[in-house]
Parts: structure tokens; sequence; C-alpha cells
């Protein structure tokens, strides 16, 4: 038993301790498979624990230690893809654990210039291909590709150099690494081609572990002499650990910082980001001295659905209602929920009055027929305000009381007919601006229209 490795043992224990420590937190769907590869990471490490033994435990470690590895790599590289839950993935997973367990079995068990070292050589460049093809028209990624060129000039590689005399299977168990290792950096470039420091640290990782398979044979054939220790080759291994730790926080402070500027329920942006949006809006427009339109919706008839049907069916409806009017509005629009059944609509130029009443209308139609969600139907409204910049206001919170009045007279004045406001074009000013503001503290003196209904 060799004692000496016992230490990167417990150092890639206390690394997968600190790493599930961080994917359990993490909204990132990588973060089980790579914890998978650490375990397998980890089963590499103790297997090299034996791997001198005499007999046939020696080979059962040998066996058990280079699969783990490279079965931890080809788990690194099937996390990396975006289509990772189709079939075909599966079998494509399948495939290759299969195929490099069975090159590394006959590697040990089989005589030089065996037939099973042949076939099973042949195996790796074969069952990858095979399936891309079979699959070939329902996943046609680059990512696939890139597998099958790997594998098969691995497999072209192996039917050369495995029979060598004196060092063939070192150069056939080094190539195989290489491949997994050097797929995990392209595709980790791929998945994770971003200007971070996870992302550069993963990467250079990656590359850095592949490269240790060409490095370590080259300097053993040609520098003998030299003695480089364990822990060198190993630092690639846990500079890839934390590599990925800093992706996992990076995209955990990423969804967080989504959290705080959208609503949680449907997406969309909040009322915060909302506020935000339009007075870049207002800005945006001023300077161009084109017009912008706000649209204010109240979903007419909800407070009867949450207490008739229950709030789970309310807020199915808070989310359908949501991804219809998303559908229609533009990109260069901002759709925001701003209260409980409340939606905001900030569309920038080109726009006019005509265009606003025309999405407005088009908004309510989209209500018109009753919502089927899960078996109930549920029939709602909506009331829309439309206040135009600069003709109706000529600031943020003055369109947002704007809209907001417009949107109550439609409400008041018929709640069966959901209709949107259409008010006389007239010059904004000051003093009509305060009138405005009078008028909501008069007559609606607990509500904020730029905050939650």
């Amino acid at each position: 038993m060799d004692w000496s490795g016992f230490p990167d043992v417990a150092a890639i224990g206390l690394l997968i301790c600190a790493f599930a420590s961080v994917s359990r937190h993490s909204h990132t769907p990588v973060s089980g498979f790579w914890l998978t590869g650490w375990l397998l990471i980890l089963l590499h490490f103790v297997a090299a624990l034996f791997w001198n033994l005499p007999g046939v435990w020696g080979e059962l470690s040998f066996i058990l230690l280079s699969a783990s590895l490279a079965g931890a790599g080809i788990l690194y590289m099937h996390a990396s893809i975006p289509y990772r839950n189709s079939p075909s993935s599966h079998w494509m997973l399948g495939s290759l654990l299969t195929a490099n367990t069975l090159y590394i079995t006959a590697m040990c068990f089989a005589p030089d210039g065996h037939w099973t070292l042949t076939v099973t050589a042949a195996l790796l460049g074969l069952c990858p291909l095979a399936v891309m093809l079979a699959s070939v028209r329902r996943v046609n990624h680059p990512l696939r590709w890139v597998i099958a060129v790997l594998y098969g000039a691995l497999s072209i590689f192996l039917l050369i150099f495995q029979n060598r005399p004196g060092n063939g299977s070192d150069l056939a168990w080094n190539a195989v690494m290489f491949t997994v290792y050097l797929g995990c950096c392209i595709f980790a470039c791929y998945a994770f081609g971003r200007a971070t420091a996870g992302a550069f640290v993963t990467i250079a990782g990656f590359f850095s572990w592949a490269t240790v398979f060409v490095a370590a044979p080259l300097m053993n054939a040609y520098e003998p002499l030299v003695h480089v220790d364990r822990e060198a080759w190993n630092l690639p291994k846990y500079v890839v650990a934390v590599g990925m730790m800093l992706l996992l926080l990076e995209d955990q402070l990423e969804h967080n910082k989504h959290l705080a500027l959208h609503d949680v329920l449907t997406g969309l942006p909040n009322r915060r980001l909302f506020q935000d949006r339009m007075t870049s809006a207002i800005e945006r427009s001023r300077r161009s001295g084109a017009e912008m339109a706000l649209l204010v919706m109240d979903l007419d008839g909800f407070k009867q659905v949450n207490d008739t049907k229950g709030h789970h069916v309310g807020d199915l409806v808070l989310q359908r209602v949501a991804k219809l009017f998303a559908e229609r509005a533009r990109r260069s629009d901002t759709l925001s929920r701003t209260g409980g059944d409340e939606f905001s609509l900030i569309l920038e130029e080109p726009v006019s009055r005509a265009n606003a009443e025309f999405v407005a209308e088009s908004l309510r139609q989209m209500l018109k027929e009753p919502l089927d969600l899960e078996g109930q139907k549920v029939r709602i409204g909506a009331s829309i305000g439309i206040a135009i910049f600069p003709e109706d206001a000529t600031d943020a919170e003055s369109l947002c009381i704007a809209a907001d009045l417009n949107m109550y007279d439609v409400k008041n004045r018929s709640r069966k007919a959901n209709q949107y406001a259409q008010p006389a074009k007239r010059k904004s000013s000051p003093a009509r601006e305060s009138a405005i503001k009078e008028t909501l503290r008069l007559s609606q003196p607990s509500i904020d229209p730029c905050n939650e209904s």
C-alpha cells in the first residue's frame, strides 16, 4: 500500500466538503455533475493507494483509478453541454463511460497485440460516432462533432501506437486521459466563455490538466533525471476545483442580482427596475424629442379569483398574463409587474398615442377568452390607462400619476367592459401636473401609483 498518496486523499476530501457546501446553495444545474466528478476523483486517489499491490488486486486497483479518472472528465464534459437532458446525450454519456472502461480493462488484462485491444480501441471512436449519427436530426450541435473528432483521432492513435514495444501501453493510457481532459477544456471554453475569474481559472486548469498527460511522458523519455513531485502533477486538479467554486459563486451572485431586480413569481422586472427603466426612457425621449408611452394595466376580477379559487390559481393567472403580455411587447419595451395585480408597460420610440392605444387594445383582447389553468376556466379582464410623454407629463412621477388616474377612470366607468383610457390631447404644463398630483392626494390618499396597490 502506497501511504505517500494519503495526503492527496485527505486534501481532495476536504476540497469536496468545501465544494459541496458551495454547490448546496447554487442554482446552477451543473453543480451536481461536478460534485459527482469530484467524488470519482477521490475514488481515483483512494485506488492509487493500492495499485502497486501484486497480482489481480493491483490490476483491479489500476482499472478503478483509471476508470474513475476518465469518468470524472466525461462527467465534466457532460455538465457543460446545453442539451444534456436529451435522450441522445444520455446515450452519449453511457457510450463514452462504457468504451473508456472497456479499453482500460483490456489494457490491464489483454497482452500486447491481442484482438481485444484492437476492438476496444476501435469502439472508442465508433461508439460516439454512432450515437452522433443516430441523433443528428434531433441534435446537431458543434460539441457533438468535437466529441466525434476527438475520439476518432484517439482511436486512430491507439491502433497505431498501443502495441509499440516498451512504452506502447503508457502512450495509450496517457492518450486516453489527454483526450478526456482536452475535451473538458474545449467544452468549458464553450460553456463558460465569459470574462470572469472563475471561467479563466477553470479553463486554464483543464488545459494544464490535459497537458500533464503529454508533459509527463515526454520528461520521462527525454529528461529521465529530472524529478517532479507528484503534487506538482496534481496541482491542475486543485486549480480546476477552485475555478468551479468561483463559477458557482459568480452564478449565485448573478442570481441574487436578478432576484433583486425581478419579480419572483413572473420573472418580470420589478418596481425598482421599472422605475430605473422609465427614468432612462424619459431621458432618451427628451434628448431625441420623440414621444414615449406608459401603459398601466390592472386586472379586473382578479380578487374574485383569489377569493373563490385560491391563491395558487391566482399565481397561475399572474404567470399566464405575464407570459401573454410579454409576447406582445417588443424587445425595446419594458414590461413590469408593479403591484399585486398591476402591470406596467413602457413603450419607447417610435411611438404615438395611436400606437399606444393599439397596443392597449391588443393586450385587452388577449384576455377576452377565458384562461385554461390546470383544467379550470378563469375569466379576467384588464383596465388600461395610457399616459404620453411629454404630452401628459414631463417627469416619471407625473407620468405614473397620469397613467394611473386614467386607469382608475376606466375601471370606475365600467368594471365589466375592459377598455382603455383615451384622454384628450392637451399640452403638459407645471400647473396641470400640480393639479394631477393634488387630485390623486385627495381622491386616492392611500395609493402611490408607482408602488404596489
